[in-house]
């Protein structure tokens, strides 16, 4: 069922929402590329247009969610009469996969048609890749990384410095 427009709306326009979604660690690929076909549709399939898809990858939450410590960040950002927002959080509410969604709307009345999009098909099969976390690819090395034994100055730790070089500023001379 379609919901009905505000008398605010501007006919021939829509409102420019994002929506962020985070899904389960341990989603595959294939389960990602499945909610945003899924997400796709909904707004597709209402009259919305997709401007922006973007995966921000798997990141440490700052709090635990669904006993969860790390999520799978996606972005979404679309133009839709407000019907859509309601039914594509319906639908993120009913996946398992997903832990949390938020949607914003960032502005009214804007025109369909003026507005470009940056979205082509490369762009969701690119969004459904979820590059490997680097806190994982770096426990998985052993925690291996080199350690400078001097600091930005070029003493050690304990302040002192190295070469023959003196600790005074060059004296300026006066005219």
């Amino acid at each position: 069922m379609a919901r009905l427009q505000s008398q605010r709306d501007t006919p021939g326009t829509a409102r420019e929402y994002e929506t962020t979604y985070i899904l389960r660690p341990n989603t595959t690929n294939e389960g990602v590329a499945e909610v945003n076909a899924r997400i796709r549709g909904i707004i597709e399939g209402m009259g919305g247009k997709v401007i922006k898809v973007d995966n921000w990858g798997k990141r440490r939450l700052a709090y635990e969610v669904a006993k969860e410590r790390k999520g799978i960040y996606l972005y979404w950002q679309y133009l839709a009469q407000p019907g859509v927002v309601e039914e594509t959080e319906r639908n993120l509410r009913m996946l398992d996969s997903v832990i949390r969604y938020l949607t914003v709307k960032v502005d009214e009345n804007v025109d369909v048609n003026v507005r470009p999009t940056e979205i082509d098909e490369t762009s969701y099969e690119k969004a459904a890749q979820t590059a490997a976390d680097e806190e994982d690819m770096f426990l998985a090395r052993g925690g291996e990384e080199t350690t400078e034994e001097s600091d930005e100055f070029g003493g050690d730790e304990l302040g002192e410095e190295s070469g023959s070089e003196s600790a005074e500023a060059p004296s300026e001379e006066k005219e």
